[in-house]
């Protein structure tokens, strides 16, 4: 490979609406851009219309073929990440802030083949041992060009590639499945936010406050914005309950959860419901609370997935006090109002409608899961 010349424009020299010229942040290849990078499925940032570029040589714009890489990471994992251009679609490229670009002999490599070549085990393992730093880790072109290659005739690599593009494809496929049917539940839950023909209900007519201590030392679960309860170790990697947990509330199954810790989208906190068949314990700073049947659980839990939604119904109830801290008493929680049906087969029918779209997404997601685990294994295998 040969490394060629790129620049040093920040987010500030960029913007996605007008320009001539496209420009590849290496903030763009750590969170969204493919392996195999292909212009047309992409949104990648303009260069500022008043910078001028006109000094910069036609050698140094990006080409098919070419492989860019991110020279710089806080994460290990992610040092010397990299893409390959495999369509640019005429359009004028450069590869920016933080980036490698290297041009590989047209005649040694497929289209495409390097793209996951530079993905799998042996390589990353590479990358990772020529990198430098501290708090953040850097490769630069000296120590990127000590790296060997190993890789097999032209023809086995298109073999390669067809193979690993399919299976990326396919995985694409299942992120726009699950995308769509949570699209599908979030409509259902709009539709409840504005159905005015429903009427409006204080959640202290739905919700009783369960004021079950743990006596029985059950599990302690926590409560996340993407998992719902869930077993505390499970999810964070150990305990972080008090040794005595006799003071902690007592969850139900359908059980509703508030817990009170702003976290992004979601500053007055988040509310779930509990799907786990068994009691558990959570912290006694939640509030817990029964519902008047499972269904309308159900439907509140759908309902406020939606940071809209539940910031829209907190913000009024709580106050902030110092350091960021909610207050908000158990019992004020209960005290505001959303439109939601009355009739019990109405609600009994959206739950069954929102459980069964939610547990379709959950089988699709053990699905991507599958997919990933795959192309991992293979990554792991085909290049030794």
């Amino acid at each position: 490979m040969d490394f060629k010349v790129t620049n040093s424009f920040s987010r500030e020299n960029l913007n996605y609406e007008i320009g001539t010229v496209k420009n590849i942040h290496y903030g763009d290849i750590h969170t969204k851009f493919r392996t195999l990078f292909d212009i047309t499925k992409e949104v990648v940032p303009f260069i500022n219309e008043e910078i001028n570029i006109d000094r910069i040589s036609d050698e140094n714009y990006c080409r098919e073929g070419d492989m860019i890489f991110a020279d710089a990471s806080e994460d290990l994992n992610d040092v010397g990440k990299s893409i390959e251009i495999i369509n640019l679609n005429c359009e004028k490229l450069l590869s920016g802030l933080h980036t490698l670009l290297g041009r590989p002999k047209s005649s040694v490599f497929h289209l495409g083949f390097n793209g996951y070549l530079f993905k799998s085990n042996s390589v990353r393992t590479k990358i990772q041992k020529e990198s430098q730093g501290s708090k953040v880790l850097s490769i630069n072109v000296g120590r990127i060009s000590n790296i060997e290659l190993s890789f097999p005739s032209v023809n086995e690599q298109e073999r390669i590639t067809n193979l690993l593009s399919l299976l990326d494809e396919r995985v694409q496929t299942q992120n726009k499945i699950i995308e769509q049917l949570e699209t599908l539940i979030k409509g259902v839950c709009q539709k409840l936010a504005n159905n005015k023909p429903w009427q409006k209900q204080y959640l202290q007519d739905i919700l009783t406050e369960r004021k079950e201590s743990n006596k029985n030392n059950l599990p302690v679960f926590s409560v996340s914005v993407s998992k719902g309860v869930i077993n505390q170790i499970e999810y964070l990697g150990r305990s972080f309950a008090s040794k005595n947990t006799t003071n902690y509330n007592v969850v139900h199954f359908g059980d509703v959860v508030y817990t009170k810790s702003p976290t992004g989208e979601f500053p007055y906190g988040i509310i779930k419901q509990s799907f786990i068949s068994e009691n558990v314990a959570v912290s006694p700073l939640y509030g817990v609370y029964e519902p008047k049947n499972v269904y309308i659980g159900s439907i509140l839990h759908y309902y406020f997935n939606s940071s809209i939604n539940t910031n829209n119904y907190l913000h009024s109830l709580v106050q902030k006090g110092a350091k960021n801290t909610i207050n908000i008493t158990n019992q004020r929680f209960l005290d505001n109002t959303i439109f939601l049906p009355t009739d019990e087969k109405e609600v009994e029918n959206i739950a069954s409608l929102l459980n069964t779209i939610d547990q379709k997404i959950q089988t699709e997601e053990a699905i991507l899961e599958q997919l990933k685990m795959e192309k991992k294994y293979l990554l792991q295998r085909m290049f030794i």
